[in-house]
């Protein structure tokens, strides 16, 4: 099967772009992960309102558990990317191989499908969901 031509138009910015992105992510992860603190290291303090402080000391622990698995995510779909660049087929769909459309990458430069692709994956997911 032939490959399809891919246009390099902003690729070389798109790459800049990744980059530039990773740096910002992995110094993002960092922080949240210098700042996570299991609620087992609580401090001792007053037993007067202690419940309302572990409360809030849990849900600040788990709203940045998930803040550092989003970051982590994006982080790991910025790095294939670049991978893919490197390889030399960045902008190819993963699922059917064609070109992902250039307005797609510019908004989003790691993704992965192209828009019918995306589209195709969402109403299945979504399928999934209403069963």
């Amino acid at each position: 099967m032939e490959r399809p031509v891919v246009e390099v138009t902003n690729f070389v910015e798109l790459y800049e772009r990744l980059e530039r992105g990773k740096a910002r992510l992995t110094q993002e992860v960092e922080q949240i992960k210098a700042q996570v603190r299991p609620p087992a290291e609580r401090r001792e303090g007053s037993p007067f309102g202690k419940r309302e402080e572990e409360a809030t000391e849990a849900f600040e622990f788990e709203r940045r558990l998930a803040s550092g698995k989003r970051l982590t995510d994006t982080l790991a779909d910025v790095e294939y990317a670049l991978q893919k660049y490197e390889a030399g087929n960045y902008g190819l769909c993963d699922n059917c191989g064609q070109p992902i459309e250039l307005a797609r990458l510019e908004a989003l430069p790691q993704a992965r499908l192209c828009l019918s692709c995306k589209a195709r994956q969402m109403r299945h997911a979504k399928g999934k969901l209403a069963s």
